[in-house]
């Protein structure tokens, strides 16, 4: 049987400070028991932070970072592993903030619309997945150790991002899906020949590789980590009055539009809903996440199809330091 981790609540797993002086915020995602997994509360309570800060005149620089080790390696999967492995009857009203009292009939597995309809719900801003893009202030991440998934989307959206040397972004999804919901961000961000290479082979990248096209903007020791942040924060929150902030981001939301951010969210939306569709192909190893793996759970298998790659492309610090 396998062990389920403490789901903290929303208010416990993300916390939230503010200094009227400064103008700073900050986000801290505080699970580090569980990587920083988000789970789907506290990924609400995220999006609902972002929303208040946006609004609050006590706040014009956000800072968001990650208690212990990494900022964080993607979402709760034992909490998603209904969604990528269903059941039948399996019902996930619970991402849409619809309680479960049978007013309302969830699609059934197997149709389009049972992924579908998460995939594309993910690009509502509401719910967490691309909340900063819509944040009309400046948006600070501070990346260390795993910087996977979910926590990926923040860096492929936040506008400035300051990183430890140690760091690894990627997306686990590349390899036991094929795809992440903010891909057209990520191309946008890292440039199409190196989001390929990504995309394809599924290894994460150093954070020095993705300073070098040009991902983040600062790359420093872990031990400085958060001196380099805090340089950053005050230097942003210091220069122009926030009005003249919120000018400049609507200018820079304008140009991501017209590049097409909230459209290849959409379209990486209608993808993920065609996963069911996708079918291994015969006598290969290469998804190594078929419906017999997948009894182990999805966190389980990910891990062992992680074994398959080279030592220095894989996804976990402790696979990559095996053989």
């Amino acid at each position: 049987m396998r062990a389920t981790l403490r789901r903290p609540p929303p208010e416990e797993l993300v916390l939230y400070e503010k200094d009227p002086e400064t103008k700073i915020a900050t986000i801290t995602l505080n699970r580090p028991d569980a990587l920083n997994a988000p789970t789907i509360a506290g990924r609400l309570r995220f999006a609902d932070l972002v929303h208040r800060a946006n609004i609050d005149d006590d706040v014009k620089v956000l800072v968001i970072r990650g208690e212990g080790k990494h900022l964080g390696s993607g979402a709760d999967l034992e909490e998603q592993d209904g969604m990528l492995n269903p059941q039948p009857g399996t019902s996930l009203l619970h991402e849409f903030q619809i309680e479960e009292d049978g007013s309302v009939k969830y699609p059934p597995a197997g149709s389009y619309r049972f992924l579908a309809s998460i995939t594309n719900l993910y690009a509502n801003s509401d719910y967490g997945c691309r909340s900063l893009q819509d944040f009309k202030k400046i948006s600070i991440l501070e990346c260390k150790g795993y910087v996977y998934g979910w926590h990926f989307y923040l860096a492929g959206d936040a506008d400035i991002v300051v990183t430890s040397d140690d760091a690894l972004f990627g997306h686990a999804a590349f390899r036991y899906v094929g795809w992440g919901p903010r891909m057209w961000t990520w191309a946008e961000m890292m440039g199409p020949r190196m989001f390929s290479e990504m995309l394809f082979t599924g290894r994460p990248f150093t954070a020095d590789e993705m300073h070098n096209c040009n991902f983040v903007n600062s790359v420093v020791p872990r031990e400085e980590l958060e001196a380099e942040t805090a340089k950053y924060a005050l230097a942003c929150s210091r220069t122009r009055p926030t009005d003249t902030v919120v000018v400049q981001k609507t200018f820079l939301e304008l140009y991501k539009q017209y590049r097409g951010e909230y459209f290849g969210s959409v379209l990486t939306g209608f993808v993920e809903g065609m996963k069911p569709l996708m079918t291994d192909d015969p006598g290969s190893e290469a998804s190594g996440l078929g419906d017999d793996v997948m009894e182990k759970g999805l966190a389980n298998s990910v891990k062992d199809n992680d074994q398959q790659f080279p030592a220095d492309w894989r996804l976990s610090y402790r696979g990559r330091s095996q053989p």
